[in-house]
């Protein structure tokens, strides 16, 4: 087995040694670490990483990273859909797993499997689940705005809205990255990547009167109650759900599924999909297509029917 290389100066990989096999649990700390500052990866992204890997040592268990098998990845996949984790949870776990075999192979030189036959479940494209806009209004109708925990709910849900963001987007929001003049913000999005984004007059109304009720100075738009922390995404998923139930929707209602409803009302509404793209931050094309066109099933029967039917 080949030695890891030297890493002077940084505790996170004192005592990886040569001939000394190495639990993934012990190389856990140093990954994250090398992922955070050689990577670049986000805190959000750190943390995913993280709890996707404990999930991994829970289910495969905790071994020398060497003496991990291709079978035993393909047991991960069935155990997780046993359980009922959809296609995008999977994945996310092989990812993670996929990343940190890449540095020990890679950064430590250890003589772990191929990256490559670490493969993550096909995905099917589905179709894309969005609100109408009475769906919108019966959703908002049932947030309590005179309860500390609706208004922040509310100007969390009009800001998804408002902008096309991803819940992890929205949530690392701070004040000084908003300029309320150009209506716009330069966050930090998917794959650690600068965009900037652009918000409604009405979203950026709903933000001003929250900052206006908030006593604290805390850098962070959403926070929590008490104590002062940024809000986690684990703190709002009961909101949704529960309101939801009051709204009457029998679809899935995620942060996801607004930012579907931004994509799919400015395809209705005649944006071209190039700048649908920018908007919501993908970096490729195709990946907005992929999902948002051909996404209006009646629009597209009239214009079967407009276009192909001369010829009948």
């Amino acid at each position: 087995m080949k030695s890891p290389k030297s890493a002077v100066g940084s505790s996170a990989y004192e005592g990886v040694v040569p001939n000394a096999p190495k639990n993934m649990s012990e190389l856990l700390e140093g990954f994250l670490e090398y992922a955070r500052y050689e990577l670049n990866f986000s805190p959000q992204t750190i943390k995913k990483y993280g709890k996707s890997l404990e999930y991994f040592i829970r289910d495969i268990g905790d071994k020398p990273v060497e003496q991990y098998e291709v079978q035993e990845f393909v047991h991960l996949k069935k155990l997780m859909m046993d359980r009922g984790n959809c296609e995008t949870t999977i994945a996310g776990v092989v990812y993670a797993v996929r990343s940190f075999m890449r540095y020990c192979k890679d950064f430590l030189e250890l003589d772990v499997i191929r990256v490559k036959q670490i493969r993550p479940p096909k995905r099917f494209k589905r179709e894309v689940i969005f609100l109408t806009k009475e769906e919108i209004e019966r959703f908002i109708g049932t947030i309590d705005v005179n309860k500390w925990n609706g208004f922040r709910f509310r100007v969390l849900v009009e800001v998804l809205l408002g902008t096309g963001m991803r819940i992890g987007e929205v949530l690392s929001l701070n004040r000084r990255m908003i300029d309320w003049e150009k209506r716009e913000a330069k966050i930090i999005g998917k794959g650690n990547k600068e965009r900037t984004v652009f918000f409604t007059q009405r979203s950026l109304d709903w933000v001003s009167k929250l900052l206006e009720r908030r006593k604290d100075t805390h850098e962070a738009i959403f926070v929590t109650r008490g104590p002062i922390n940024r809000l986690d995404r684990n703190d709002i998923w009961r909101f949704f759900g529960y309101h939801r139930k009051l709204a009457k929707i029998y679809k899935k209602l995620t942060p996801h599924i607004l930012r579907h409803t931004v994509a799919t009302n400015l395809v209705f509404n005649g944006c071209p999909i190039v700048h649908v793209k920018e908007i919501l931050g993908h970096e490729r094309l195709d990946t907005t297509c992929k999902y948002y066109l051909g996404v209006d099933k009646e629009k597209a029967k009239k214009a079967h029917k407009q276009y192909l039917e001369m010829y009948d």
